[in-house]
């Protein structure tokens, strides 16, 4: 880890509460990017995958039902290390913040079909970017080891492309930045959180169960909300929580509420409530006494041997 990556210590304030601040200015700066690398991104009608992992898998998923949704055409988000790039697709699409994922390079390598590739990224001359033509987008690079801001800008970069209008989903998310901390006071002292989502939500909560995870060391989950019911509600209890992003299904809330679990949810875009999530991040970390910038066992990049 370089001097540049060093967190930040236990008595300043860590980098990710300053990454996670910039994401509304970011997401509103990618409506240009969607523009200048259209040529690049997926096109009606093309058969696409999209390869990552972790965050960057979540965000791919994310993409991938946004865009079969719109009927824009099949769209599959496989984790890099799966190797399933044989079958016929028209455009690859590679996430990787660091560039330098074996798993995502060794993919690109081996693959050997006709698709051309698209690779986002943060980091120029990386090897991951003479493996397809690249966005390169460092400007929202981190230093923190969690992810936040640089995949939720290339959601927002892959959502403006898909013809989604984020001028809202901007002002959700300032409006999440300037919530009092005391909005977040039930989700901060839960001892368990359930994250439920629908369709491109799904991939959200399962991106927030993550996050939680890695920042906390908390007990999270994430599952879609219609299978809430079929197995996980039997965890819900008094002092746990269930974070739903999007609209509720059909007697939901009223589920949540036989179980006692305190039932979170907003009316507002999914990538706009992920944002107060990762401000629980910050808080529960601070309370457990963690550095949410290095959590344990984790690294900016995971490079094999």
């Amino acid at each position: 880890m370089t001097s540049e990556q060093t967190s930040p210590g236990p008595s300043t304030r860590p980098y990710l509460a300053a990454e996670i601040a910039t994401q509304p200015d970011d997401w509103a700066a990618a409506r240009e990017l969607a523009t200048r690398y259209a040529d690049i991104l997926p096109a009606p009608g093309e058969r696409v995958a999209v390869i990552g992992c972790g965050t960057s898998l979540y965000m791919g998923r994310a993409f991938a039902a946004a865009r079969e949704a719109a009927g824009l055409g099949l769209t599959d988000a496989w984790p890099a290390s799966e190797h399933r790039l044989g079958r016929d697709y028209d455009r690859i699409v590679a996430i990787t913040r660091s560039g330098t994922t074996t798993e995502v390079i060794d993919a690109l390598k081996a693959y050997d079909g006709d698709a051309g590739i698209t690779v986002v990224t943060a980091t120029p001359d990386t090897p991951v970017v003479s493996l397809g033509e690249p966005i390169v987008i460092p400007e929202v690079d981190e230093r923190s080891v969690v992810q936040t801001r640089f995949a939720t800008t290339t959601l927002a970069l892959l959502r403006w492309h898909l013809g989604h209008d984020l001028d809202p989903v901007v002002q959700q998310a300032r409006d999440a930045l300037d919530e009092p901390d005391s909005a977040l006071a039930v989700a901060r002292a839960a001892d368990q959180v359930t994250f439920v989502g629908m369709e491109w939500a799904t991939a959200i909560a399962e991106e927030a169960a993550l996050k939680l995870r890695e920042a906390t060391q908390s007990w999270s989950e994430a599952y879609p909300m219609t299978e809430y019911r079929h197995g996980p509600i039997s965890i819900s209890a008094p002092g746990r929580v269930v974070w739903a992003f999007g609209p509720l299904v059909r007697n939901f809330a009223r589920d949540v509420a036989t179980t006692g679990a305190h039932l979170e949810h907003r009316d507002v875009d999914p990538m706009a409530d992920l944002v107060r999530v990762q401000r629980l991040c910050l808080l529960r970390a601070a309370d457990a006494g963690l550095d949410p910038d290095q959590p344990r066992n984790l690294a900016r990049s995971i490079i094999l041997d």
